[in-house]
């Protein structure tokens, strides 16, 4: 039930230790990217010294967030996916992202960004978005689930219940949305709704408090949106995933210890923990704790690890020691991207978090 990340490019002894403790995912970043084959060897060294299928993943949205930069196809920003109003186009988008994922042995994308970019104030999301429109984001972005699901790479759907309205970054704030529920189920939802139709296999909760559901805790960690609206009244079946927990906007007003007993109450299945050794083992000791003492029932555990397990035996393939690497940023590739016209590249809001 936990996502980790760690500092290195190669297997380290923190990382070694978490995964004999069974983590279910790792999670890279810029920090553990040094090449192409550097990752593929990385990720195959995951598996083998795990002993086990692991679930590998990264941020590979385009735009500002790209983990994987030199050797890899250059992926314009989801706004300018979004301007093309082409679902078709979307589909090929998903699929070239999937096709290079898959190369360097990465089974799950934490992309697309189904939020709404409905605040030119937002300072996180902005041209993560594919735009402004909510049935715009909601067809785009299912097209781009649907193409990176369909060459074999699990799609995460993010932030829900949306993100885009927000003044602060829940990198270093906790915001509040307080609109009412009729404009959240017109604007913020059903982008996310479009996605769990296309069949997206997982979705990454917001750091944001909605009044709307729950006025005290922010969507990760709350019970009233992830398990009363996403599982029972829109019906999700997927692996509900946390954005990173450091982030401040839990770490600043939640220890870890509550932070893990909240979230695995709420209904999060995989917490994601990012940075620090020592908190990811506290969070594996809190989560047992907590079982152990009967604050979390064993059945939410049970039935976590199930939906985990489906996934990765949906995607998590035998890792391959020498892959072949010639689609990457293959003339075939880069023909399907000019096809967008494409906006700069600014700094990255989110380098050392799953957001």
């Amino acid at each position: 039930m936990f996502a980790i990340g760690f500092d290195g490019k190669t297997v380290t002894p923190s990382l070694q230790k978490l995964l004999d403790r069974g983590v279910g995912a790792v999670a890279l970043f810029s920090r553990n990217v040094e090449s192409p084959q550097q990752v593929a060897r990385l990720c195959y060294d995951i598996q083998k010294r795990a002993g086990r299928p692991v679930l590998i993943a990264v941020d590979q949205e385009g735009g500002r967030v790209a983990r994987l930069r030199k050797g890899f196809t250059p992926i314009p920003s989801m706004r300018a996916v979004g301007e093309t109003n082409d679902e078709i186009l979307a589909h090929s988008i998903g699929q070239v992202l999937a096709a290079e994922l898959r190369a360097v042995n990465i089974a799950m994308n934490f992309s697309p960004v189904m939020d709404v970019d409905s605040n030119p104030a937002n300072p996180v999301i902005g041209d993560r978005s594919f735009g402004a429109d909510p049935a715009l984001v909601a067809r785009i972005g299912a097209a781009l689930i649907r193409g990176l699901q369909a060459g074999g790479v699990a799609a995460c759907a993010k932030h829900f219940p949306g993100h885009g309205d927000t003044s602060k970054d829940s990198h270093f704030d906790l915001p509040t949305i307080p609109h009412s529920l009729s404009r959240l189920e017109k604007i913020e939802m059903p982008p996310f709704a479009a996605a769990i139709v296309a069949g997206v296999s997982a979705i990454m909760t917001a750091h944001v408090i909605f009044e709307s559901f729950d006025s005290e805790n922010p969507a990760t960690l709350s019970h009233a949106v992830l398990t009363n609206l996403l599982r029972r009244k829109m019906k999700f079946q997927g692996v509900i995933v946390s954005d990173a927990l450091e982030m401040r906007a839990i770490s600043a007003n939640f220890a870890i210890e509550e932070t893990v007993i909240k979230g695995a109450t709420a209904g999060l299945d995989l917490l994601a923990i990012c940075e620090d050794p020592d908190l990811q083992n506290r969070a594996i000791d809190a989560l047992i704790a907590g079982v152990r003492s009967g604050k979390v029932a064993e059945n939410l555990i049970t039935d976590a690890n199930r939906r985990i397990e489906r996934l990765i035996k949906q995607y998590v393939r035998p890792a391959a020691e020498n892959p072949d690497l010639s689609i990457l940023n293959s003339p075939e590739h880069r023909a399907i991207v000019e096809r967008i016209s494409s906006v700069p590249v600014g700094p990255d809001p989110t380098e050392r978090s799953t957001t």
